[in-house]
């Protein structure tokens, strides 16, 4: 794999856009190939971020394989910071800005760490728009079942934030700082020191991360149409592995790939950095071309369906029923229902005769 030293040839391009109540957000898109946007973690900075050597080969080793579109959440980085909402109604109304502003209409989604219930709540609402969800270090509830001690080991971290998020030296960030990245090296401690610092004020972080502690969005996984992956380290020491767990046994049609590493933000040099970048590679080699089959007078190409919805709809045109079609595919039937319904939706058909007219057009471009 080509080293992340020196960022993609293609620089980034920073645009602006107005979220539903007036917020400013800043976004930037670099890249080639098919669509991934990044509901990032609120640790970001658009410009930063480029010259940081934590998270330079997120973006430049990401944007060899697909067109990167990545935003600041409200409060941080180049989006607006003079903001007091910070619930997950308003964060998920800002990615829904930045995706019409970008012009997307299908693409990937992937939700880093706190990005990832704002990426549940998103495909939930519009299917037909995200091909695929990857899950990075994420989880469904920032807070599941907290123990006395944790909500006390909670309440110390705020105050850390409060009294020492702004200072000029760095040791109340390194705290932060080691939890994140303990297996790196003390440049890249540095860096992500002042990261924090440049990234975010002390009003907000506080304020944000008091209102992510209260996301919980299990009850939606169920939800989830999209094939999914979900990647997580072992020894994450921000958000627990279970949580993990959780997102791949919940969501319908996911799979977990577990990462060697104790790093909640993978270095470049780890080899689970590696197989991350493989990973996502190859959930995104699906949304590269059109559907096999999809000609003129067959599937539309511009709708494509994903390899599961055509292994689905292949077993109806042989005249499977739903639930033989769960059996071969070690499927739910409501999980092979879902993906009909998508199927449906996707080639124009409903009532009573959708299926059929589906199969028709399924042969037709066979």
């Amino acid at each position: 794999m080509p080293s992340a030293a020196t960022p993609t040839t293609r620089p980034h391009e920073v645009r602006f856009c107005r979220s539903s109540d007036g917020v400013r957000i800043a976004y930037a898109v670099h890249g080639s190939g098919p669509p991934l946007v990044v509901a990032s973690c609120w640790l970001s900075h658009l410009e930063h971020d480029w010259e940081s050597p934590v998270w330079r080969h997120f973006l430049a080793d990401l944007g060899r394989y697909a067109t990167i579109v990545r935003f600041d959440e409200r409060g941080h980085g180049l989006s607006d910071w003079d903001v007091d909402d910070f619930s997950l109604d308003a964060r998920t109304a800002d990615l829904e800005a930045v995706v019409e502003h970008a012009g997307l209409d299908r693409f990937a989604l992937m939700g880093m760490a706190q990005g990832g219930p704002v990426s549940v709540r998103y495909a939930v609402a519009h299917p037909q728009r995200v091909t695929r969800l990857v899950f990075y270090g994420s989880y469904a509830a920032a807070f599941r079942d907290p123990t006395p001690e944790e909500l006390e080991l909670s309440d110390t971290f705020e105050q850390m934030v409060k009294v020492g998020w702004a200072r000029p030296e760095s040791e109340f960030r390194r705290v932060f700082t080691s939890l994140m990245i303990p297996g790196a090296t003390e440049e890249q401690m540095r860096w992500l020191d002042e990261l924090q610092r440049v990234s975010v004020s002390a009003t907000n972080a506080f304020t944000a991360r008091r209102e992510r502690n209260t996301v919980d969005v299990t009850d939606l996984l169920s939800g989830v149409t999209q094939p999914t992956l979900v990647l997580h380290a072992r020894g994450d020491r921000m958000n627990d592995f279970a949580e993990a767990r959780v997102l791949a046994t919940q969501i319908p049609d996911a799979r977990l790939v577990a990462l060697d590493s104790s790093n909640h933000i993978l270095l470049e040099h780890e080899p689970a950095w590696r197989v991350l970048v493989e990973q996502v590679r190859d959930v995104l080699d699906a949304d590269r071309g059109p559907a096999r089959g999809a000609r003129d007078g067959g599937l539309d190409a511009g709708r494509a369906l994903s390899p599961r919805e055509l292994e689905v709809l292949r077993l109806a045109a042989a005249g499977r029923e739903n639930q033989e079609i769960a059996d071969e595919l070690c499927l739910s039937v409501r999980t092979v229902e879902r993906h009909l319904q998508n199927v449906y939706a996707k080639l124009g058909t409903s009532g009573r005769s959708a299926r059929t007219a589906a199969v028709a057009q399924l042969l037709a471009g066979a």
